[in-house]
């Protein structure tokens, strides 16, 4: 059994970053990728990059299949820019094959030809990401018509009627961008509270321009069942105590995903999980055994990418700094839904200020006052920010409105570096943009 120094399983963000840096340190390292469809993970591959390119491409009236077919040649190129960035190395292996551990330390790669081989690791680094959550409604893994968030963005033929499970974040995005190629598109979601999340006004709002864009939402519904027929689906579910039926050439679900820990072989290790599948780790992403950590999704809680990358400079701290930094420093982290406008939050909003009782000073700024958001076209959305009222310091921020994905990025670096808002009120702006409404908004 061949001993490796490092051994990364999975080629995601946090663990391709961490391979290429190990690499210019001149250790050696061992990639495992059970799949060469997903060189560069899961952001480049199958979530953030392709969704985010059908949505700019909904958005700029290109057909569904040119779009399609756009995407596919730049996670091509991706893909392959991602596997010669390890593969070129001299001390990386790119090794295609599903890895599981044997004991704490040792494991075999069954390669694509059925054979399989060993090896011991001085450091596992697991990076084996998340899977698609699949619900037990009757008919719904036997659906010829069902699709993941995966397959939903390798479809040739955009669907005429797209039933969509989930109205979380993930569902919401689809919704969005199928409407806008011209789908007919009905999200079924199980809580009756839409964005439970979110403050009600923004939730609304939300909500009142998805509907205005021809998107349906049944709330509180429970799917009994889904049946196949000659040409779509028949999905039956109920909704305040009656019965309905709704038939779609499609049905997408986005119930959310797990962490991808089911075949790791995990059982013959003292690495230990939560109920729901996750790796264990410390505050420094150690799990349970002694030189093995575990990077994005895999060990669960937020699932961006960009946290992945931050996981890989907590561990590159350990291996080669001075050891602080920790993922309990990680308190200020924006995101952004790609909805049409986008919705971007970081921090604290009203909802979750009130239940922890914080006090805080509320500014909020309709969108439409925004003269950029008149020369785009747009002037939907409300932009509200919290401030906490002796130390003027950004308690939170939620932006709703278009190029929200790039002013929360500001919010969040006055809040890291501990700003008073009034440094973002009295800056000079240039003219038209968006971020000039922080002149406005924390007047």
């Amino acid at each position: 059994m061949e001993t490796i120094k490092n051994i990364i399983i999975g080629f995601g963000k946090g663990g391709k970053t961490l391979a290429k840096f190990l690499a210019q340190k001149g250790e050696e390292v061992l990639v495992i990728e059970k799949s060469n469809k997903m060189y560069g993970g899961t952001c480049i591959n199958i979530a953030c990059l392709p969704s985010k390119r059908l949505i700019i491409e909904a958005a700029n009236g290109v057909s569904y299949v040119d779009a399609v077919n756009g995407k596919n040649e730049m996670t091509a190129q991706l893909r392959e820019k991602n596997y010669h960035m390890l593969a070129d190395e001299k001390t990386v292996t790119v090794l295609d094959g599903e890895a599981h551990f044997i004991a704490d330390h040792e494991i075999e790669v069954k390669l694509s030809n059925g054979k399989k081989v060993q090896y011991k690791g001085d450091r596992i680094f697991i990076n084996t990401g998340a899977v698609p959550v699949m619900l037990p409604i009757p008919g719904l893994k036997e659906s010829k018509y069902i699709l993941d968030s995966t397959q939903a963005m390798d479809e040739k033929k955009m669907p005429k009627n797209l039933t969509i499970i989930g109205a979380g974040y993930i569902g919401l995005e689809f919704a969005s961008m199928f409407a806008k190629y011209g789908s007919k598109v009905t999200v079924l979601d199980h809580n009756k509270e839409f964005l439970a999340r979110e403050d009600e006004d923004i939730s609304n709002a939300v909500r009142k321009d998805m509907e205005d864009a021809g998107i349906k939402f049944e709330l509180g519904a429970d799917i009994e069942k889904i049946s196949d027929e000659t040409s779509d689906a028949k999905v039956t579910y109920e909704v305040n105590g009656k019965r309905k039926t709704i038939n779609a050439d499609r049905i997408l679900v986005a119930t959310g995903r797990k962490p991808n820990t089911e075949n790791l072989g995990l059982e013959n290790t003292a690495i230990e999980t939560t109920d729901r599948g996750a790796i264990k780790v410390d505050d420094f992403l150690r799990t349970t055994v002694d030189n093995v950590w575990a990077i994005g999704d895999v060990k669960g809680g937020l699932q961006f990418t960009y946290i992945s990358l931050d996981d890989f400079r907590i561990i590159k701290d350990q291996l080669f700094g001075t050891g602080a930094r920790m993922v309990s420093d990680r308190k200020v982290v924006p995101y952004s839904v790609f909805i049409s406008p986008a919705l971007s939050q970081v921090g604290l909003n009203e909802k979750q200020a009130n239940k922890l009782g914080k006090e805080y000073k509320l500014f909020k700024l309709p969108v439409t006052a925004i003269p950029k958001a008149k020369v785009a076209k747009d002037n939907r959305g409300l932009f509200k920010a919290l401030v906490d009222p002796e130390t003027k310091k950004i308690l939170g921020a939620t932006l709703y409105g278009i190029e929200s994905y790039e002013l929360i990025n500001m919010i969040s670096l006055a809040m890291k570096a501990h700003l008073s808002y009034t440094v973002l009120r009295d800056q000079i702006y240039t003219h038209p943009t968006m971020s000039e409404a922080f002149n406005d908004l924390f007047k």
